[in-house]
């Protein structure tokens, strides 16, 4: 499989001289946009996107072959580097298809507004090889871009640190052509690497996987597992130095927010930049774990976070970063040959990961301990850990059975059947009935050689 990844360049010395390119680019866009809303009947008939690009080029471009096209292009952006001119149509086309299969999804169900006409939006050019962009030295380039009315190459220094970086940690990657973007008050160079990796197959019965249940004050409980039920390890990453100060950074945004303080941009960058820490540091921890026992899958929960959140622990919730940390760990893992999978997250903390029951959580104010229906008190997210990798492996064992196995199995554990109510008990005896299934199997067998022995014999001494 081939995995993408970005790293910027920040361009040294220059603050405004690029706000024309992107200007020119997007109404380029916004330009080419029309032209395949008007179009689109003849375009959707056209199979391929080089020739869509072609068909649209010559609508739009003038050429010996076409010397007066439907859409005089070339008056609103006179001498557009080619390359940029067929990025911007490749960028159009996307846009119209996606605005076409939305409206067409609404025709069918008419729930709210209808799609709008697309915009280019926030888009940045990207700056083609050879035709817009050269390397000029190791630290220095030349790009091409609007500047006095006209396009013309001119030279950047690109800072020394970014460089060094992207020898030191990409020189393995396929470089991909720079976009050109802006963040803030300053511009970079933003450079995608292409890489392949192959993922390793094991089979499901020699795997380990290490289950990880994200959780709001304890970062990450991981409960290292094998397909028999077997706990190797567990491992819990406590960051409470870092909860700390994420908790005094929105409190200090509540206060200035009471005093009338409706716009905080700084105190909120401060607060984000806290939560992204937290989430790095808890995918290295995941990634370290994975590493030391040599897992082969890494298996979370499936977390929807769409809708409202009400109630007292909103903020908190809201500001949860579970999906970026999946994120981290999902192109960490695959650059390593391992699995990421998600399963169902209904239940796995409300129920006991012993079979008794839902769990009553807060004993002694302790969110975090819970009590099972037989009295004995447990940690929560460990308990839901064992419930996450049971899950998994249950799943992947029905997988590899035949129907008629899969049923006699089904018959015999009946929690099977929905596997949202599947725990960690569940897969104990999942494998106890695979294993006597498979020791009356062995004992028939067995049972058909002595009986033929037997024949033989009688037949030798007849």
């Amino acid at each position: 499989m081939k995995i993408y990844s970005t790293y910027s360049v920040k361009i040294k010395h220059y603050n405004h001289i690029f706000k024309d390119t992107v200007t020119v680019y997007r109404n380029a866009v916004d330009f080419l946009i029309d032209v395949c809303i008007n179009e689109w009947d003849d375009i959707v008939k056209i199979q391929g996107s080089n020739s869509r690009q072609r068909y649209i080029e010559t609508l739009i471009h003038k050429s010996k072959k076409y010397p007066e096209p439907k859409y005089d292009f070339d008056i609103h952006f006179y001498k557009m580097p080619s390359y940029l001119r067929r990025a911007a149509i490749s960028e159009a086309i996307g846009k119209v298809s996606s605005y076409k299969s939305n409206y067409l999804y609404w025709e069918e169900n008419r729930n709210g507004r209808a799609p709008g006409i697309p915009k280019a939006g926030y888009i940045y050019p990207s700056l083609y090889k050879d035709n817009m962009y050269e390397e000029t030295g190791t630290y220095t380039a030349k790009i091409k871009v609007y500047i006095r009315n006209t396009w013309d190459w001119i030279s950047v220094d690109l800072r020394k640190s970014d460089i060094d970086y992207i020898n030191r940690h990409c020189s393995t990657r396929k470089k991909c052509v720079p976009v050109l973007r802006k963040r803030g008050k300053e511009w970079f160079l933003d450079f995608p690497f292409e890489e392949d990796t192959k993922l390793y197959t094991v089979p499901v019965n020699e795997k380990t996987l290490i289950a990880v249940d994200l959780g709001i004050n304890c970062a990450a409980t991981i409960s290292v597992m094998k397909s028999d039920g077997t706990i190797l390890g567990r491992h819990f990453c406590h960051l409470d130095k870092e909860l700390d100060h994420l908790s005094h950074s929105t409190n200090r945004i509540k206060k200035a927010q009471q005093h009338g303080n409706r716009k905080t941009p700084r105190l909120w960058a401060k607060a984000k930049g806290i939560n992204h820490d937290i989430s790095c540091k808890t995918a290295n921890f995941i990634m370290d774990v994975a590493v030391l026992y040599n897992a082969d899958v890494i298996v979370f929960e499936h977390l929807e976070k769409k809708g409202k959140v009400r109630g007292s622990k909103k903020q908190k919730l809201k500001l949860w970063r579970s999906q970026e940390v999946q994120a981290m760990v999902v192109d960490k893992a695959h650059r390593l040959g391992k699995h990421v999978c998600h399963i169902n997250a209904w239940g796995t903390s409300r129920l006991a990961y012993d079979g008794s029951g839902y769990v009553t959580r807060g004993i002694d104010s302790n969110y975090s301990i819970c009590q099972f229906t037989n009295g004995k008190v447990y940690n929560c997210d460990l308990s839901a850990s064992y419930n996450i990798g049971a899950r998994y492996f249950i799943r992947e064992i029905l997988k590899s059975l035949d129907e008629s196995s899969g049923l006699q199995v089904q018959a015999e554990v009946p929690e099977l059947s929905k596997r949202s109510t599947c725990t960690f008990s569940t897969l104990i005896s999942l494998n106890a009935a695979l294993s006597f299934k498979k020791k009356m199997a062995q004992l028939s067998l067995n049972r058909i050689v002595e009986m033929q022995s037997a024949r033989l014999k009688q037949a030798g001494v007849a």
